[in-house]
């Protein structure tokens, strides 16, 4: 059986039982302290997962990229090719998970289903659920794996770019951004140059698809809660975005879990829209 948007810490435990083709990702990381997740990792992680880190493999620093802003997306051939030096191939199952409420993971999620990879799975709770449910953890560097074969496939998330969101302001487009509210207001801007929002988008904070437990909420929840803020729009008509293209994707699985399809991520987002002072910005 595969896997393609959440799986839970049992189906995780029966996946590695059954010796099926499986990776599994620890993505934990902190955008305030970029070398923590590294740190998280060496601590405690589950047996066999490889490292994935938002800066040096979900991101790039060079001129083979995809989009712009904080955390721009490598390209895909680029990704591809770090996906086989590490041992991934088209046949596994992949299972993504970090400590912080889905954020990190989702990324790495949508960046394999961009890559045409559609049996990725985020561990719904994270590693805290994982501990809740007794699964074992090890700690230290993983042992190096043999090159894996992964071809490029078509692409099964869309990528909007910076272009494309700007043609669709005051059109059908609907923008949602996934910062937390004060950012989104403009009150406050502890990462990027300029404060506020593009004009137009709705907030959802991308906490809000969690319960208590870090889980993600019932799909019919999350559709009531959706159809709230969209108030009539159309689902296939939103465009996810946030400060650099991470923390959107929660909010992007959470529309899928709810049945309302997989929108684009316009992953250059504030940090890229706000680049260039004649792109119009909004505040409160």
């Amino acid at each position: 059986m595969s896997y393609t948007l959440l799986v839970s810490p049992a189906q995780l435990q029966s996946l590695m039982a059954s010796g099926s083709p499986l990776m599994v990702f620890d993505v934990s990381f902190d955008l305030t302290r970029p070398e923590a997740g590294d740190q998280q990792y060496l601590q405690a992680h589950i047996p066999g997962a490889v490292r994935a880190d938002l800066d040096r493999h979900l991101s790039t620093s060079g001129a083979r990229r995809a989009s712009g802003g904080r955390h721009p997306l490598p390209s895909r051939e680029a990704f591809a090719q770090w996906l086989a030096e590490i041992g991934f191939s088209n046949d596994m199952q992949a299972v993504v998970y970090d400590r912080q409420g889905a954020n990190y993971c989702g990324r790495l999620w949508w960046m394999l289903k961009w890559a045409g990879h559609e049996q990725v799975a985020v561990l719904d709770g994270g590693l805290q659920a994982w501990l809740a449910a007794g699964g074992a953890v090890t700690s230290g560097d993983a042992p190096p794996s043999s090159p894996g074969r992964f071809a490029l496939g078509t692409a099964r998330a869309a990528l909007a770019d910076t272009q494309t969101v700007l043609a669709g302001l005051g059109a059908s487009q609907t923008l949602i951004d996934a910062r937390a509210t004060p950012r989104y207001k403009g009150e406050v801007e502890p990462l990027d140059p300029v404060a506020g929002h593009i004009p137009g988008a709705l907030n959802r904070p991308f906490g809000q698809n969690l319960d208590a437990d870090g889980k993600f909420k019932p799909a019919a929840q999350l559709r009531s809660e959706f159809e709230a803020l969209l108030q009539g729009r159309e689902p296939g008509h939103v465009v996810h975005h946030c400060g650099s293209g991470v923390s959107a994707v929660p909010n992007l699985i959470a529309m899928e879990i709810a049945g309302l399809g997989r929108a684009p991520l316009y992953a250059g987002s504030w940090s890229e829209w706000c680049t260039d002072p004649a792109r119009p910005v909004a505040k409160g």
